[in-house]
């Protein structure tokens, strides 16, 4: 009698199964696996055997195993694990094993020419032989490391599947989670093709039609993303990570429930905690929510859950771990102008104005962290610029021993989607950096989108460099003897070696800090480091831009709503006037009554997600009565026919309908306060007009849809389609602006003249981050003009690993890392004797 939880299968249907009967059947059906083709296969597959199934020993393996070997020991084990389950009997389990391992086999075979033709061309892309990396290189590991958890997961079921401990269901729903993702990354692969048969040579982003491109985008915003963020979720990345995804995933779907439900602060977090319940323990039902929610929601969802790091509890419990320093206090640098000598003729003075855009004139707020106090950082003209952040604020005073000012300054800028966090968020890491290289620190906090769009950022990151370089810089006193007296004080620095570095949109913004400061002609830093930087905010199609469809941390739809809100697109805004003015401190501070009455209706919504659970497994008509199992969501979407086109309707204006009517309206858009040089390279009227997809008529959208499957679907081979998502297409929208391709706010598109003035470059990128070409084509503009740069790449991480650093050993090695390429800016190495 079978369990009511799990089955087993027996060893011969009406034979009595002695021990040396089942002995023998499981060596004869295992060395049938080994004959043939595999038997020169299993040296290479053997280690695995005796390797526990988990993550470890999928990443080992690979690294250590070609594709092709990959391919043919999957394709075996398949062909085993098939005609053992087909033998079994008509049961629906049995039939459903049978079924996916014959989608394994299909989807494995289908896959393998395509991955090895990407790899036989991925070495055209490279930065150099020492630094094998690119979207094309990073889509095959994806893929390869897909293969292998199937691999393990076939080796585990064919070495077990007798076993009275076969947990069925179990297995079931992996192996169907799987091949969901496998038949998804197959479709990618075929996009990465078509692709490398568009674009022009050595060219990882699409340069061409914009109709093309906004067609492309668009078929592949369609495709299913569920899979990818349930019991698959970052399967790609290093096993120490996929914990925390999980965590964030949960999170994400939980806090996502909430909002906009007038629900705000402590509340959102309590009720959370009790309704995320059924989101850990059904994957299926987290990938479903969570793919809703990146599609729906609007970027002050985003803007609202990333800044849950600012909260006074949070992230006083991310300080308790971090490094202890003496000096980390807000400054408030007030808008006054001021003026700076021309690095050609230090004679001659230029004028920096204080940030004007959008909101006209006001204060750049500064963190300056030092771990040491030094010389000038407890003067009283420094002191009058400190800020009060409540019961975290330090207040300094003067102490008898204080260590020597330095001779280096790093000028740090935060990521954050340009939407999101401050130098609170980032402040653990940044102390580490402060006691590592012995130098302060000041890191800049502007302005954020929607709220202040491009180039406000620019403008206040500009200024407060500037002010840093005024303040500390020894060049200066040495040549200006007279202006002695009017020097202010120093903040712990002499200013010889300065080093921009930052994050994400941070790194974006070092990048253009320092093309204006060459416009301006003020010095310039010695060097940059930029980890993972957004180099390209163009809506475009790269190989590495496919991997969104599969990061938890940085979907497309995501992307798309930052950079809309940085490039000053409308924005939904459904928050209340009420909560905004209280702000993010504020939220938490407020009515505790709301924690009350959430935990009350919380702990009844987890109650009856319980009882609902219990409900379905008990019902007679959710599954066979023969074969009694937990459906789960991805169970009964796979018993469901589907078309072959999908569920999804694809409807959207192109690029090029957008920019015919671009041409003939002018939008209501408040017109952007730009720097001589920014209208130099884009004109008033490119800065003006922000394309929105909602001016097309129906009759576009009609022939766009027609024409975007003539042009993609070619795509695919004949027999192949991948699943599409059940959410709305025309929820995730694509915005192009004239204004993205600014060379202020897309570096990569800057002209030679521009990229010749910028300092020394270290970029330190993620193998697996959908930001990858940027930092590749970036560096390969750079060492094409000539210009001195490096590009370190790290293996099986996140974007966004700084703030992960003290998280797991990789994390913190690639850390260290960025710590070095600092080190290079700030202490260069001498000529060799």
């Amino acid at each position: 009698m079978e369990s009511a939880r799990e089955m087993r299968f027996p060893v011969a249907a009406g034979a009595p199964g002695s021990k040396k009967v089942q002995e023998g059947s499981k060596s004869q059906r295992r060395g049938r696996w080994r004959k043939g083709k595999a038997k020169g296969e299993l040296q290479l597959v053997q280690p695995c055997l005796n390797v526990p199934p988990d993550l470890p020993a999928a990443s080992r393996l690979s690294h250590s195993m070609d594709l092709r070997t990959v391919t043919q020991s999957l394709v075996t084990l398949a062909e085993d694990n098939m005609a053992f389950f087909s033998s079994q009997g008509p049961g629906e389990t049995a039939r459903r094993l049978s079924g996916v391992f014959a989608g394994v086999r299909e989807q494995a075979l289908g896959l393998e020419p395509t991955l090895g033709h990407l790899l036989s061309v991925a070495h055209l892309f490279d930065l150099d032989a020492e630094t094998p990396a690119n979207g094309y290189r990073s889509l095959v590991h994806t893929a390869r490391c897909c293969l292998v958890h199937l691999l393990h997961k076939s080796r585990y079921v064919a070495s077990n599947r007798r076993s009275i401990f076969f947990r069925t269901s179990h297995n079931l729903a992996e192996l169907e989670a799987y091949l969901t993702a496998l038949t998804q990354l197959r479709a990618l692969a075929y996009y990465a093709q078509h692709l490398l048969a568009t674009n022009q040579p050595g060219r990882l982003f699409f340069e061409g039609d914009e109709r093309v491109i906004a067609d492309f985008l668009h078929e592949y915003i369609t495709l299913h993303k569920g899979c990818f963020y349930g019991r698959c979720l970052g399967f790609q990345f290093t096993p120490a990570i996929r914990p925390f995804l999980q965590t964030v995933s949960i999170g994400l779907v939980s806090f996502g429930e909430h909002y906009k439900r007038n629900e705000t602060g402590l509340s959102v977090t309590a009720s959370s905690l009790f309704t995320g319940g059924r989101f850990a323990i059904d994957p299926e039902l987290r990938g479903a929510e969570f793919e809703r929610i990146v599609q729906n929601l609007d970027v002050h969802f985003w803007k609202t859950f990333w800044n849950i790091t600012e909260i006074q509890v949070l992230s006083s419990l991310a300080n308790m771990a971090s490094a202890t320093v003496r000096v980390s206090r807000l400054l408030s640098l007030p808008p006054i102008t001021f003026e700076m000598p021309l690095t050609a003729d230090p004679k001659v003075m230029v004028t920096i104005s204080p940030p004007l855009a959008h909101t006209g004139p006001g204060p750049v707020l500064v963190r300056l962290i030092s771990y040491d106090l030094r010389e000038g950082q407890d003067s009283e003209e420094l002191s009058s610029l400190g800020r009060s952040e409540g019961p975290r604020s330090l207040e300094l005073r003067s102490r008898p021993q204080q260590a020597p000012r330095s001779r280096c300054l790093v000028v740090h800028i935060h990521g954050g989607g340009f939407v999101a966090q401050t130098s609170k968020s980032h402040e653990p890491y940044l102390k580490s950096w402060a006691q590592e290289l012995g130098a302060p620190i000041l890191s800049i906090d502007y302005s954020l989108a929607p709220e202040a769009p491009f180039p406000r950022a620019l403008e206040e990151c500009f200024y407060a460099y500037c002010w840093a370089v005024k303040h500390c810089a020894l060049l200066e006193l040495q040549l200006l003897p007279a202006r002695l007296d009017q020097a202010p004080s120093k903040p712990g620095s002499t200013g010889e070696r300065i080093c921009l570095a930052g994050d994400s949109a941070g790194g974006n913004l070092c990048f253009t800090v320092s093309l204006r400061a060459a416009a301006y002609g003020v010095r310039v830093p010695d060097g940059i480091m930029a980890a993972y930087p957004a180099t390209m905010l163009q809506a475009t199609a790269s190989p590495s831009r496919l991997l969104s469809l599969m990061d938890p941390l940085l979907p497309l739809s995501m992307l798309s709503k930052c950079v809309n809100a940085y490039a000053g697109g409308e924005t939904e805004d459904h928050c209340d006037s009420d909560q905004k003015a209280l702000g993010m401190v504020g939220l938490v501070q407020r009515d505790t009554a709301l924690l009350f009455r959430d935990l009350r209706l919380g702990a009844s919504s987890w109650l009856n997600s319980f009882l609902e659970l219990s409900g379905q497994k008990s019902h007679p008509n959710s599954v066979p009565i023969a074969e009694p199992m937990r459906c789960s969501v991805s169970e009964t979407a796979l018993a469901q026919p589907e078309s072959p086109l999908g569920t999804d309707s694809l409807k959207g204006l192109t690029l090029h309908d957008l920019s015919l009517r671009g041409s003939s309206e002018t939008p209501d858009t408040p017109e952007l306060s730009l720097s001589a040089e920014a209208r130099g390279h884009s004109t008033p009227s490119a800065v003006n007009i922000l394309l929105r997809p909602g001016d097309a008529s129906e009759e576009s959208e009609a022939g766009d849809e027609l024409s975007t499957k003539d042009r993609v679907y070619a795509a695919f081979p004949e027999g192949f389609h991948p699943r599409r998502s059940s959410h709305d297409a025309k929820q995730v929208t694509l915005y192009s602006s004239p204004i993205l391709k600014n060379p202020f706010m897309s570096p990569l598109l800057a002209p030679d003249s521009m990229l010749q003035t910028l300092p020394p470059v270290h970029i330190v990128a993620c193998a697996l981050d959908p930001m990858l070409d940027d930092s590749v084509m970036f560096a390969r503009r750079l060492r094409s003009l000539s210009q001195p740069v490096t590009l370190r790449v790290v293996e099986d991480l996140p974007h966004g690993f700084l703030s992960l650093a003290a998280l797991c050993q990789e994390t913190r090695q690639a850390a260290a890392l960025c710590v070095e390429r600092i080190r290079l800016v700030l202490n260069p190495p001498g000529p060799p004797v």
